[in-house]
């Protein structure tokens, strides 16, 4: 028997298409987190060569032990990750989207103040000077 069952995991909301399209994105998540954590863990190992601890005992144990479907069809039964409706991904999608937009305002915001010139009266008789003296120069 498999453990959990279909119908655990569909909660009698979604079909097997939608469970196997959510248990891949999940799958795929989760090796990127794995090659992150593994790229991670020779960087510090080849770093320091003097360490004694193994690659793979610096990996989490759910990614160097499990396969990744399996990993993902437990979080997806533990809630972990969580399937949405379309109305919902495309509410969530619509929503991060603007909070991005806002936050690419804000930095062009703060950026555009950082550049602000000040041509205050002691610049301009500094610019003056050089400018006389470079007619004298020539």
């Amino acid at each position: 028997m498999i453990f959990p069952s279909i119908s655990d995991l569909t909660k009698d909301k979604y079909n097997r298409y939608e469970l196997v399209i959510a248990t891949a994105k999940s799958a795929r998540m989760i090796t990127d987190e794995y090659v992150k954590e593994r790229e991670t863990a020779e960087k510090m190992i080849a770093g320091n060569k003097e360490s004694e601890k193994a690659i793979f005992a610096m990996i989490k144990r759910e990614f160097r032990d499990e396969k990744a479907v399996k990993c993902a069809i437990n979080r997806l039964f533990t809630g972990d990750f969580v399937i949405l409706d379309p109305e919902s991904a495309a509410a969530k999608r619509a929503a991060r989207a603007e909070s991005e937009r806002l936050a690419a305002e804000r930095l062009l915001a703060e950026k555009k103040e950082e550049v602000k010139f000040d041509f205050s009266d002691e610049d301009e008789e500094e610019i003056i000077d050089v400018e006389e003296n470079e007619e004298e120069e020539a």
